[in-house]
């Protein structure tokens, strides 16, 4: 047998273009001849792009999709069910990634995602063993399993309702600062990036890139490739086993993979694509809709028991229609309606009102009656720390940073973090509404200091708070539906997306 026929019995499945194919010069006529290429056909509309087919995205799909894209080189095992074999479970050929099943399957489909795209469309050129492969998933694996060990011990909720929201009420705070001080004509500087990183300094967006000096965008990006080497480096040293940190040509090949393959193109430059945040506000905007979509499918002639109010269900209020079907009302000489039929509307109004005030009262005295069994938000022993080395360690950050509203050897109080500042922030409610940001801060203090301290540590609203944060956004069921509609998002179809045009003015 010849050469070349060995060479096509080889020949590996064919594979969509890749990023790099796309963006060359040198493919660039023979990508634009393509006739389903945006280049050939114009570029898709965000309202015109093809969602990703509803299969690609089931957990049967997904599944096949693992197993041949990692998994094909396994030989299938017999159930003893009628005497056909099937292939093994995923969780029995792939090492675990996490603690969860369902978690695990999103991840090693986006896994197999990127190596299909990425990998598989140089490596199985050079050869067709997967070893390669094994080994990148055997310490993907390793560093996942490490990685979820550490994320126990981070107090998830002070991250996202303190932390995060401190920094973005910086940045927001200095970008404003910028753009007033640019705009102002006795300011001496005309550039608010200028002004910005003079208050806000960062040494991976030094220097800041201008027109007048041509150097500094490449220094600036050299500089942010440092800085994302530098990050990638100290996670590895705690992520990576021993062995495999000490391999300098592995080493250097995951750093470089995760610096710049992942940070700089996946997250630097494709997620901050206003093509992406929109089509990702647009899909979480239709996963919180679905159950609108379903009520709105009912039809629109008649309300049904469960649509009827109280007052409505019990014969007190004539149910309302979207169109009268009687004669209008009879109206006055001068247009105006009959008195009768004013006083009728704001007396039902006025019940209205009421029964709402009722329910609110009633959904306040259920979390006060329930939030003395809710556990308590201390960190004493938490985390796996015995309570000596956790009084150790708040008494150190106590002394290091101390603030009125985080008492000892216990957590900060969440009506005093960082989110609902960062929030009057964005929305400018000093400056629009100050006396709302001043009664609104008043509040806060009498929650705190007040009587029964009901928004300090273990207070009645704080665990409220906490048990509320814990189950509706924090919830680990809902990791899974976030990294498939991830996947759905940046990779439609188990594929890279054509490129998209931002929307309109008209169509926002």
């Amino acid at each position: 047998m010849t050469e070349s026929t060995l060479r096509e019995a080889n020949l590996p499945p064919a594979q969509p273009p890749t990023l790099q194919t796309l963006t060359s010069p040198g493919a660039a006529a023979t990508v634009s001849n393509l006739p389903n290429h945006p280049r050939a056909t114009g570029a898709t509309r965000q309202g015109e792009a093809q969602k990703p087919n509803p299969d690609t995205t089931s957990d049967k799909a997904t599944a096949a999709f693992i197993r041949r894209t990692l998994c094909s080189h396994n030989v299938l095992l017999g159930n003893g069910e009628k005497g056909r074999n099937t292939p093994r479970p995923i969780d029995e050929v792939l090492p675990p990634l996490t603690s969860s099943n369902e978690v695990d399957l999103q991840l090693y489909a986006i896994i197999a995602v990127i190596i299909n795209l990425f990998v598989q469309t140089w490596y199985s050129k050079i050869t067709p063993d997967h070893v390669f492969v094994n080994e990148v998933i055997q310490i993907i694996a390793h560093c996942t399993r490490a990685l979820e060990q550490r994320l126990r011990k981070v107090d998830l909720e002070a991250l996202l309702v303190d932390e995060i929201p401190e920094l973005i009420e910086a940045h927001v705070r200095t970008y404003r600062l910028a753009k007033e001080q640019a705009n102002n004509r006795h300011s001496l500087v005309s550039d608010p990036r200028v002004v910005y990183h003079t208050v806000h300094p960062h040494p991976a967006l030094s220097p800041v890139p201008t027109e007048a000096v041509p150097s500094s965008t490449f220094d600036q990006r050299e500089n942010e490739s440092a800085w994302r080497q530098l990050i990638v480096q100290g996670v590895l040293a705690v992520l990576l086993p021993t062995d495999d940190l000490e391999n300098s040509c592995l080493r250097a090949l995951v750093a470089e993979i995760f610096a710049e393959m992942i940070l700089g193109n996946g997250i630097s430059d494709k997620a901050c694509e206003p093509w992406l945040l929109w089509e990702g506000i647009t899909r979480i905007a239709e996963v919180l809709q679905e159950g609108a979509k379903e009520k709105d499918s009912q039809p629109r002639d008649a309300k049904t028991d469960q649509q009827l109010t109280r007052l409505e269900r019990y014969g007190l209020l004539p149910p309302q229609l979207d169109e009268p079907t009687g004669p209008s009302k009879p109206l006055l000489p001068n247009g105006r309606r009959h008195k009768g039929v004013a006083i009728m509307g704001l007396f039902w109004a006025a019940v209205q009102y009421a029964f709402l005030a009722c329910t609110a009262m009633r959904a306040v005295i259920v979390a006060v009656a329930t939030s003395p069994s809710l556990p308590p938000r201390s960190v004493t022993g938490a985390s796996g720390q015995s309570p000596v080395e956790a009084n150790r360690q708040l008494q150190a950050l106590q002394t290091a940073h101390p603030d009125p509203w985080r008492p000892l050897a216990s957590k900060r109080p969440i009506v005093s973090m960082k989110l609902w500042s960062c929030a009057s922030r964005i929305v400018e409610m000093d400056s629009r509404m100050p006396w709302l940001s001043g009664l609104i801060s008043m509040l806060q203090l009498g929650l705190l200091a007040g009587p029964g301290k009901v928004g300090y540590t273990d207070g009645v609203l704080d665990r409220w708070l906490s048990n509320a944060i814990q189950t509706r956004i924090l919830n680990p069921a809902f990791l899974p539906i976030l990294l498939r509609t991830i996947r759905a998002t940046v990779f439609p179809n188990n594929a890279l997306g054509p490129p998209r045009i931002p929307p309109s003015a008209e169509e926002t």
